[in-house]
């Protein structure tokens, strides 16, 4: 579609519906969703841009492409890594963590809490990314290291618990050693990589294990 008639539709349609390869049972999967026999909870793989001049707009981008814009525009995705619709609505928490400073070797337990506060039950899916705030080599603005389908049931409330080991934080330094630099980390939570909750940590000072 050209951008002029893509743009019309966006105003018009309050949904959209996107199957890539459904199979040969797929007709009637999508027509079990629309007439609302099923409740979608798919969650998209990629993100789509709002125009060619807006790239790149994946999650897990060089931080230097929010510095150094191909056009003056908004960086921000037409539909975002992660982001899906359901027919009920949910909550979700800021991730909890079970200590916010520890040394490079130890685990970090992290809590986000969802709700189902819409009408029907469905699927909701915590994401959990991070971000090193300072590191000695360029990382991602974004990273998903952990991530869970839940099926929650109208007004219930479910803890989800994930935990960080040191692999989850490391990376590759300059010297290419798998490292877990010292340091401010940010963690974030929520439904897809627009729509994030977040706290900081701290990794202290030590040898890695």
């Amino acid at each position: 579609l050209k951008e002029g008639r893509d743009a019309g539709i966006r105003l018009k349609a309050n949904a959209l519906v996107e199957c890539w390869y459904p199979g040969q049972e797929g007709g009637h999967a999508l027509a079990d969703m629309l007439f609302g026999k099923i409740n979608p909870g798919g969650k998209l793989p990629v993100s789509f841009s709002r125009s060619v001049g807006e790239l790149p707009v994946f999650y897990n981008r060089h931080p230097t492409a929010d510095s150094n814009r191909y056009v003056e525009g908004p960086r921000q995705p037409l539909f975002a890594f992660g982001h899906g619709l359901s027919y009920t609505r949910f909550a979700m928490s800021a991730p909890r963590v079970s200590r916010t400073s520890f040394a490079p070797g130890e685990t970090v337990t992290v809590e986000v809490e969802v709700s189902n506060i819409g009408g029907r039950e469905g699927d909701e899916v915590i994401q959990l990314y991070i971000r090193d705030d300072v590191s000695s080599a360029p990382r991602p603005v974004l990273e998903l290291r952990k991530f869970q389908r839940l099926t929650l049931r109208p007004g219930e409330t479910r803890i989800q618990r994930f935990n960080l080991v040191p692999d989850d934080l490391a990376f590759w330094d300059l010297a290419m050693n798998w490292t877990v630099e010292p340091g401010s980390f940010t963690l974030y939570a929520g439904p897809s990589s627009d729509r994030l909750k977040s706290v900081q940590i701290e990794v202290r000072a030590g040898s890695n294990s």
